[in-house]
């Protein structure tokens, strides 16, 4: 693809096994999240209707949905979520598994506390969901194409691509908020010692890391500073692979941050799923199908010679 021009590249072939693993790994942890998080979206039913304040695909209704339609979301979506990983009947389940995932994680939102550490991820789900060839293979009655085609390489490059803009919008975000002041730090101390400071108040869980820290305020100049610059620089993930692992490196190391010292978990980050678009991800599906066990007729046939000799 030398000399290409963006949209070649964008549309360049790709191993089907490629958009198909990310299928897996992105359809697991979102159904693992649908799993984990069960018990507090049942508890959403039954709400008093004064607390709700729709938000997203809910701002059509005045009112909170019926508690079956909660009960029945949040049931739905782990079950949802298993067949997404495993292609069955991909072409129904998947837009109704992103559909779900999405009304459910908006639902959280309209109770009055504002999720985005799971935004990433239903944006991916929803692209793979419209992805045609996501379950061509690795799937219950998946058919093996022969040979990379385009329809396998936009949909993983698209992943890739919302990473970059969801990272660098968090950066513009910090710019709207106080200008290229952030660099000196005073921001990002006041928020840690705002979010650690609420939690021991609320009796939530909090840093003791960052607690500590707030009383060393020069540290928190190169924090800064390199928030900004894994925020706003992460367009370089597409220069290639060197840039790649760097920048990739240096956005799981900025959440481990987050979570050193405000006790923030973004797991999708943390987890690398949400990374592995920028992976040949084919690598995992050759490595795992040369560890599955062959059956005892193919190890017979794979001992014997094209000429009928058995094998030293």
């Amino acid at each position: 693809m030398t000399g290409a021009g963006p949209v070649e590249r964008f549309l360049a072939p790709a191993p089907s096994e490629r958009l198909a693993t990310l299928r897996i790994l992105v359809g697991a942890f979102a159904t693992a999240w649908a799993t984990v998080r069960l018990p507090e979206h049942l508890a959403q039913a039954g709400r008093p209707a004064h607390h709700w304040h729709p938000s997203g695909i809910w701002s059509l209704l005045d009112a909170p949905p019926p508690d079956l339609v909660v009960d029945g979301l949040a049931l739905a979506l782990p079950v949802l979520g298993l067949l997404f990983v495993v292609g069955w009947r991909f072409g129904a389940v998947g837009p109704t598994f992103a559909l779900g995932l999405l009304a459910v994680a908006t639902l959280d939102s309209s109770w009055g506390q504002i999720f985005h550490t799971e935004n990433l991820m239903v944006l991916h789900v929803a692209i793979l969901a419209l992805a045609p060839g996501a379950a061509d293979v690795l799937a219950v009655g998946g058919r093996r194409m022969s040979g990379p085609s385009g329809r396998y390489g936009w949909p993983v490059r698209l992943c890739g691509v919302v990473v970059v803009i969801t990272y660098m919008t968090a950066g513009v975000a910090k710019l709207r908020y106080s200008g290229f002041g952030w660099a000196s730090g005073r921001a990002l101390r006041n928020l840690v010692a705002y979010d650690n400071l609420r939690k021991q108040l609320l009796g939530d869980r909090y840093s003791p890391v960052g607690t500590w820290l707030v009383g060393h305020g020069w540290a928190f100049r190169p924090l800064a500073v390199a928030t900004l610059a894994v925020e706003l620089g992460a367009w370089v993930v597409l220069l290639g692979r060197g840039w790649r692992t760097a920048w990739v490196a240096a956005a799981w190391a900025l959440h481990v941050g987050v979570l050193a010292l405000m006790a923030i978990v973004f797991a999708y980050p943390l987890s690398g799923v949400a990374f592995a678009p920028f992976f040949r991800l084919e690598r995992l599906a050759a490595a795992a199908e040369r560890r599955r066990p062959r059956p005892v007729a193919d190890q017979g046939l794979a001992m014997t010679s094209p000429g009928g000799e058995s094998n030293p």
